[in-house]
This record gives C-alpha cells, structure tokens and sequence, in this order.
C-alpha cells in the first residue's frame, strides 16, 4: 500500500480523497494554487504545496509543478479527482515515466476513450449497443450529409474530444446541416484543439443513465448498478439519483454485465462510469466512458454501502478488488443535489464572493444525510473554478422517502454572502415530474424555461 499520496486536485473532491487516506493510515498531500491558500481542505491534509498562480493552467493544470511537488514531498501516487487532468493521458504517461502511480486508468485506455468516435468503435466490438451513427470522425460535410439523410434527421453532431456540451450541435433538417457541422467544429477546435466531428442519430425525450464500475489489473470487473443523470442544464448535471426510476432488475443485470465485460476486454483497471441515453421505448444506447471518479459517485456509496475512492486507491496499489459482484446490492435510494455558486435567476451566473453564513443540514428524520463539502463561514469562494461548493446527499428506504427528506433538507440549508442553486433544487424536486420519475433531459428547459 501506498505510503503517501499527492491530491492533484481542490476544494470538496480533495478533501474526499483526503478523508479516505486518512481512514487507510495513507499521509496526503494537498497541492493548491495562490486563490486557494486559505482554503479549508488543506488543513486536512498531512503536507501542503503551492503549486503557481491563481490561474488553473498556472496551477491545476501545471503538470510539471504537480509533478515537482510529488517528488519533493516523496509521494508515489497520485489521485487526480475529476476534472483538471484526471482525464488527461499526457500526465497519466508522465506519472509512469517518473515511476509514480496515476490512481486511474493507463493512458492507453483514457486515450481510447476520450475520442468519441474510437470510443464507440471499441464499445461496437465489445457488443455495448450504441446509437446509430456514423462509424468514425466525418471530415467532409458532404459525407456527413448523406449519412444524416441514411439515419434519418434530427441528428446530434458531436466532437471526438469533446465533453461538457462543447463541439455538440442538434440538426432538425437537412437545411440546417452545412451550418451546424461548421459551427460544431469550429467550436470544437477552439475547445479541444481538435475539429473532428462524428454523427448519431439525436434521440428526443431521452433520459442520461450511467452505471458505476470498477476493475482491477487481474481481470476483475464489477458494476454499482446504475445512476440517473437526466435533470441537466446545458448538458451539465444539477440531480443525481440511484437506482434510476426507469431501470428494473432484469435490465440492471443485463446492462451491468455488458458494462463489466467490456471495460475487462479493453484492459480497463480503476473506477470509471459508462453513460447511456435511454429512448422513450426503454433501450439504452452508449454514449461515453468516463475514465474517472464521478461527481456523482455518493448516490451510489449510500444505496451500496461501499466505499469508491478508498477501492480507487487498493486498486492502484495492485490489490485485487475487494467485492464480487453477488456481494453488491443496492438498498434504499439516494439522491444528491450539487449546490453551485450560481444565480438561476440570472442565467446560472457564477456566484463568487465571501460566504457568511453556511449552515448545512446535519440530520433529517427517518433518511441519512451526507454533506460534502470544503465550505465554512468566512471562506472566500475564488472566481478562477468551478463554482460547485457542496454536495447534499439524502438516502431513505425508498425514493419518496428520499424526495421527500431532500425537500426537508435543502429548505434547512442556510447559505448567506453569495447566490446558490438551493432554492432550483427545492423547486426540481417538488415538481409532478420528478416527483413521478417521468422526466427527460428536456426537463430543466421547461421548467425554468
């Protein structure tokens, strides 16, 4: 086992990883940029290192300070979080050249998966059903045209290395397309320094639902069950929930060992989410493997009683996985809420500024309540991250019991000094549509319109 570990990453999701360490008898480290010197996490952790500026390419995303910073504080592994270079295969080669563990995949394998296109070619071969689409990146938009007409339209141009909702145009019709193909790639050269484009067929009403996995280097794969993710804004996630209303057992136990046989045939080792849109006739198609820990990840923690990032860690350190897949079971229901800094009311504007009061629920009656979080009265919420503060999770024995202990929550979490998200939540979460669990990705658009 590791001795020590370096947390390349900030705020809430270091904070996790450094809890989990601390629980393992593992020493972390705590890097943090020049606006993160009085944050919170870092007095948690058992080192801390300035990496650079406020900035996260002078910081975050600075591979050779990160670098620097674990050989001068002797980790010999490093935990990305999510976001910043978790994803990124350049450093995960970087850390084995420098005989440092990267806790994730190998680089082949995030490098597979982060073009789109290779990856749906791989998920085709390991017999995951995709949605129909072309069969790799579209150079030409005359090519791209004539295979949105075989499909039939509307169709979703997406960009190979894309994420987030960059480089993604919807086409209702052929007159629409020559446009939306060279502001997609456009868009997507800016974003990703990288113009290709593939095509899928653009399926409406349909819902986001991922499954939680994890694989060790010896061959073994299990799946969590499954998250649903389709209350988004702009293709960025606002609830989470597990299990999803719209997933039975027979399904889950179908999809789940797609998932694990295939992340065993591409070599995977690590946690990663396999994320599918569901049609209104109940198929689920692949859309995308993310090759690290989720935001997310707590709704599944609270219905299997497991813990994702310390198995993150004994995977990294060559242990085999410490479950089988009968020894997992869901129970309960779990919903998160992600509190951002943010103005609804003003186009999700970001939120920064000093916050006054914070005062999460502890407890709720009759469900659990977890709070994840760096946040305390006084802390400054610097203008340079994402905006993100807290995460509040409930779990109860069902999902009314859920819905209904997250509603007791959010109208007891009191947040002064900055705009918050809390009052969306109450309103998403008391809506007949959720409430029911008949909701699609469209749902925010037609809520707050």
């Amino acid at each position: 086992m590791f001795k020590r570990i370096l947390i390349a990453n900030r705020g809430e999701i270091a904070l996790r990883v450094i809890r989990a360490c601390r629980e393992m008898g593992i020493e972390s480290v705590a890097v943090y940029s020049e606006a993160d010197a009085d944050s919170p996490h870092l007095e948690q952790a058992d080192q801390t290192v300035c990496i650079g500026g406020s900035k996260s390419e002078q910081s975050y995303l600075n591979m050779t300070a990160i670098l620097q910073a674990a050989e001068q504080t002797e980790a010999k592994a490093i935990h990305p979080g999510y976001g910043f270079l978790a994803e990124n295969a350049l450093f995960a080669d970087l850390c084995h050249q420098l005989k440092l563990t990267f806790i994730g995949p190998s680089p082949h394998v995030i490098r597979m998966m982060g073009d789109k296109a290779t990856a749906r070619r791989t998920m085709v071969a390991a017999g995951v059903p995709v949605v129909p689409g072309s069969e790799g990146v579209i150079a030409k938009v005359e090519e791209a045209r004539a295979r949105a007409r075989e499909i039939g339209f509307p169709v979703l141009l997406k960009a190979t290395a894309g994420g987030g909702g960059k480089g993604m145009r919807i086409c209702r019709d052929e007159g629409s397309f020559e446009a939306a193909f060279r502001d997609a790639s456009l868009e997507a050269l800016k974003a990703f320094g990288n113009p290709g484009l593939y095509l899928e067929k653009y399926i409406e009403g349909g819902r986001h639902i991922e499954f939680q996995f994890m694989a060790d280097a010896f061959g073994n794969a299990v799946h969590m069950g499954e998250r649903e993710c389709s209350v988004q804004r702009n293709h960025q996630k606002l609830v989470e929930e597990s299990p999803s209303p719209v997933v039975d057992a027979a399904l889950r136990e179908k999809m789940g060992a797609i998932v694990a046989r295939a992340v065993t045939a591409i070599g995977y080792v690590g946690a990663g989410t396999m994320e599918f849109l569901r049609d209104a006739a109940g198929n689920l198609y692949f859309m995308e493997v993310n090759t690290r820990l989720q935001v997310e990840h707590p709704v599944t923690e609270m219905v299997t009683g497991l813990d994702l990032v310390q198995e993150q860690i004994r995977v990294a350190a060559n242990c085999t996985l410490s479950w089988r897949q009968d020894e997992i079971a869901l129970n309960g229901h779990a919903i998160e809420c992600r509190v951002n800094a943010e103005d609804p009311y003003a186009g999700f504007k970001p939120s920064p500024g000093t916050v006054s009061v914070f005062e999460p629920p502890e407890a709720a009656e009759g469900v659990t309540v977890r709070v994840d979080t760096h946040v305390r009265p006084g802390y400054r919420i610097p203008p340079f991250y994402d905006s993100m503060i807290c995460k509040l999770i409930v779990h109860g024995a069902d999902r009314e019991a859920a819905r209904r202990g997250m509603l007791d929550a959010l109208s007891r979490f009191r947040v002064e000094g900055i705009k918050t998200t809390i009052g969306v939540h109450e309103q998403i979460l008391a809506e007949e549509a959720f409430a029911s669990g008949e909701y699609d990705t469209g749902f925010i658009g037609r809520l707050l319109g």
